[in-house]
């Protein structure tokens, strides 16, 4: 199995492998879940999975069970700028609360171990269940991009959503998010 990236008290995030890819192609193609993103396509995944370095894949596991619950995608490792851009987010076990505990994990990884500066995500606007959670989680409406996204013939409008280090670690301290490493 990967090496372990970030655990929490259920879960943890590791790096996907070659064997993920068709659990990660069926989420995003889940009839919850593909309205809500832009799916990347196989090749995309296996690029990213066998020769990735500024972008990652990244599977979420249930410690107890060890059976995949979610995939994010996260881009922008090698910015100079430290700015990540988490571009999918999706939990397969939905009302589980592991949105929140999935989010505190991804948000651990990226501001204490990879060091980021910035984090953000887009997200349709009406996704109100991602909206909520990610604004739960300390995420800023930053902009909103107007018809952007052309989906089922509709243009689609998308939610700019940020959380800067300084306010991950404010909450962090204030016992909101999973204790430092």
């Amino acid at each position: 199995m990967a090496e372990i990236l970030r655990e929490s008290a259920r879960l943890f995030l590791r790096r996907a492998e070659p064997e993920d890819i068709d659990y990660i192609c069926a989420l995003q193609e889940a009839a919850d879940n593909r309205d809500y993103i832009v799916p990347f396509s196989r090749a995309d995944h296996e690029t990213i999975i066998l020769q990735g370095k500024a972008a990652i894949d990244l599977i979420v596991v249930e410690k107890e069970t060890l059976v995949r619950v979610g995939y994010l995608h996260v881009g922008g490792l090698l910015l100079e700028s430290k700015e990540q851009e988490w571009t999918h987010v999706v939990v397969e076990k939905k009302g589980c609360g592991y949105g929140h505990e999935t989010m505190r994990l991804l948000k651990a990884w990226a501001f204490d171990v990879c060091g980021a500066h910035r984090a953000w995500l887009d997200c349709k606007d009406y996704n109100a269940r991602a909206l909520h959670l990610y604004e739960s989680e300390g995420m800023v409406r930053e902009a909103l991009i107007r018809e952007t996204l052309l989906h089922n013939g509709v243009y689609e409008n998308l939610v700019v959503l940020g959380i800067l280090d300084r306010e991950y670690r404010a909450r962090r301290r204030s016992g909101l998010e999973l204790e430092g490493i």
